[in-house]
């Protein structure tokens, strides 16, 4: 590894890491598996998904492939990224003088194509895509607050007892309402949500669509959407490991926020 390289522009500021600095440090700087510098464990990590950049075809002057592979892992494993995610996110309300947790969120799903590597736990949605899907509640300024992933034929309504239980340990049971799409209707979605303290409000479109059109609330959760999918390592599902899928996915949330804070603190 070139320790005198020129910076990427996905690289971590000087600021940034001073935050993320004591989130990521799970062992001594000394200790003898840590072979490589963390900051640079760190900005490999952020090229990846930022790049979608294959970890065998890192550039030469970042840390071997298998060191970055092995740090998102144990992120992963030890809930860092989420941690510093929900920090991130708190900090960002209380800077445009909100309080720490949303009483209102927005919920919806996307479907990430399957590649050769993914392909055995994909499913088939509705529109006859072959991917896997992934299920978001967000904040209503748009951060992610708690998701689940199921192969793409599975239904957003049968999801929601598993998201609404995250979300309300997440924001502390502050959660009174959830903006979502036709995709939740019924009694058994809304029963569900009702037991963990959260009213659907249901956003219908009222006349016939051409074209893309912003709906109240929802266009928020459209919005997050578009941010991951700045994130090429997220443009399709290119993992072998659900975990893996999903600690990229809290990586990409936990940089968007990074950014925001920093920029605007």
């Amino acid at each position: 590894m070139n320790t005198t390289r020129k910076p990427y522009p996905s690289d971590v500021t000087d600021g940034e890491w001073e935050f993320l600095l004591p989130y990521l440090t799970l062992m001594r700087e000394d200790a003898p598996q840590r072979e490589y510098p963390l900051r640079e464990l760190f900005n490999a990590m952020r090229y990846v998904v930022k790049t979608g950049c294959q970890g065998r075809f890192l550039p030469h002057d970042f840390p071997p492939w298998s060191a970055v592979y092995q740090q998102v892992r144990r992120g992963k494993d030890a809930g860092v990224f989420e941690i510093v995610t929900h920090d991130l996110r708190e900090m960002v309300r209380m800077l445009q003088e909100r309080g720490p947790h949303p009483t209102a969120v927005v919920m919806d799903a996307r479907t990430l194509q399957s590649t050769p590597q993914s392909g055995s736990r994909a499913g088939f949605d509705g529109h006859k895509k072959n991917g896997f899907k992934v299920h978001l509640v967000v904040d209503t300024l748009g951060p992610l607050l708690a998701w689940v992933t199921t192969p793409a034929n599975a239904q957003e309504r049968a999801q929601v007892a598993a998201l609404a239980q995250e979300v309300q340990a997440t924001c502390g049971q502050s959660v009174q309402v959830a903006f979502v799409d036709q995709g939740y209707t019924g009694d058994h979605a809304g029963q569900e949500a009702k037991e963990h303290g959260i009213q659907f409000e249901v956003v219908k479109q009222t006349k016939a669509k051409r074209g893309f059109v912003l709906l109240p609330r929802r266009w928020v959760v459209e919005r997050t959407f578009g941010w991951l999918g700045r994130f090429r390592r997220l443009a399709r599902d290119y993992e072998r490991l659900t975990t893996t899928l999903e600690a990229w996915h809290w990586v990409a949330a936990m940089l968007l926020l990074l950014r925001s804070y920093f920029s605007t603190a």
